[in-house]
């Protein structure tokens, strides 16, 4: 069967400025359909969620499954499942239906593929049951079931207590997943599935994915297992890969602190085989919000298996940056070409003495939602003795920000322009001179919630 799932996954949805988080490579292969007669059936979902292009690309995604399973059977789409392998179609809401038995015709099953309409609640208890029940326990066919859904269940009993006794007598399970139509259950799938989870369930968002899904899943099962794979997967710049743990299978080594490379000799070759492999990844700036992880991840094999791994996104909080003073007005000028010298009128700008500027950041610690806070600076010089002198004061209003909880709030480039001719340092050079300074900040609310519980009238 080749490769018949690839994944990549965080171990959380979102970390802190600085922080880590693992990734998760997984990968299943399974051996050649064509001298391991496979008996598939496709349970598909046609709950009341499914109503529209969902179930139009489930169709067609279906469709072009069966279509390549024929070709792969017997070299050439003629209409008929070849090699001893048969597929079966079970659709299910709120019960399920053996819509067809385990058969070789590809226009009965696509037939009953088109037929399927949309209505009622999600009952995914029947559908493993039903499709269980398709299978010739006396067969020596390999035997797969392939669940796709886009919802939670909603009507039957416990659909594990199925599930896990078709994985007990020998059925593989993949799960696919369509998550923008309501939301689905991962962990659910993830208890459904075979082991190791991540290899055996796909999740998409959008079901325009759904034919490609289908399609790298039959395409992958006309191969014999994978040999020779060597995956490739280099981190975006804003992270670097700071560990690594050993392979469930092969082995893995990192170039440079983006890229990891995990090689596998031989997968899936005499059986459906799944294999992890793990590593820590750190963010180290500048990158904020929502990031996504990969920069690139490739994929090789000596049977040429057409894999490919989603692209994980996290989310990096590094607080609230606020920037209350704008940068100095600028003026726009332009040098024809070929022109050696150009005037230009800056407007009245008057430079009486040379100075310098000092720019301030400040990290007010958790602040919390909806409340603007009050900033106050003061700058002073020291002389040699220590003395202050005062340069500046400035008071600001900070913006309140909505996010959910207290956050730290980052203020940037609070400015203090000092003339040389305050220098007060001690030494004789008329520029350039080592300067001292000492900074003292308050901070407050200014929005609370507290009111006196006597209040009284202070009008008078």
């Amino acid at each position: 069967m080749g490769v018949t799932n690839s994944n990549k996954e965080l171990n959380v949805s979102g970390i802190n400025c600085g922080g880590s988080f693992k990734v998760r490579l997984s990968l299943t292969a399974a051996p050649d359909i064509t001298t391991n007669p496979t008996d598939i059936v496709l349970i598909l979902d046609r709950s009341g969620s499914m109503q529209g292009a969902p179930l139009t690309n489930l169709k067609n995604g279906a469709k072009a499954f069966i279509d390549i399973i024929d070709e792969a059977t017997d070299g050439s789409e003629d209409g008929q499942i070849g090699s001893g392998s048969r597929i079966g179609i079970v659709s299910f809401a709120d019960v399920a239906t053996q819509d067809t038995q385990l058969i070789t015709s590809v226009s009965d099953l696509k037939a009953a593929v088109d037929a399927l309409t949309s209505d009622g609640s999600t009952n995914h208890e029947d559908a493993f049951t039903k499709a269980l029940d398709l299978f010739d326990p006396a067969s020596t066919n390999a035997k797969v079931m392939i669940m796709f859904t886009d919802g939670v269940t909603t009507a039957g009993g416990d659909p594990n207590t199925v599930a896990t006794l078709a994985k007990l007598q020998g059925v593989i399970i993949y799960c696919i997943g369509l998550s923008g139509n309501g939301g689905i259950d991962v962990n659910a799938l993830n208890a459904w599935s075979s082991d190791p989870d991540s290899a055996y369930v796909a999740i998409t968002p959008d079901d325009t994915e759904l034919e490609e899904l289908f399609e790298n899943l039959a395409r992958n099962i006309a191969n014999p297992g994978a040999t020779n794979v060597v995956i490739t997967d280099t981190v975006a710049p804003c992270f670097q890969i700071t560990s690594i743990s050993s392979p469930t299978k092969g082995s893995a080594s990192t170039s440079g602190t983006n890229t990891v490379t995990w090689t596998i000799d031989a997968l899936g070759v005499t059986a459906s085989e799944g294999a992890t492999f793990e590593f820590t990844v750190t963010h180290i700036g500048p990158c904020t919000g929502t990031v996504e992880v990969n920069e690139s991840i490739s994929y090789d094999d000596a049977e040429g298996n057409i894999v490919t791994f989603p692209s994980p996104a996290i989310e990096v909080d590094c607080g609230v940056d606020i920037c209350p003073e704008g940068c100095p007005v600028t003026v726009d000028l332009t040098v024809d070409g070929c022109t050696d010298t150009v005037e230009f009128d800056a407007g009245e700008l008057v430079m009486d003495s040379l100075g310098r500027i000092v720019q301030l950041d400040v990290t007010l610690h958790n602040v919390c939602p909806n409340r603007r806070v009050a900033l106050a600076v003061m700058l002073n010089e020291l002389d040699a003795l220590d003395t202050e002198h005062k340069r500046g004061f400035k008071t600001m209003t900070i913006p309140a920000h909505t996010r959910e909880g207290c956050r730290d709030v980052t203020v940037r480039c609070i400015k203090f322009v000092l003339p040389e001719d305050l220098d007060v340092s001690g030494e004789t050079f008329a520029i350039c001179n080592e300067r001292r300074f000492r900074a003292r900040l308050i901070a407050n609310y200014v929005d609370y919630d507290f009111d006196c519980c006597c209040d009284t009238d202070t009008d008078a």
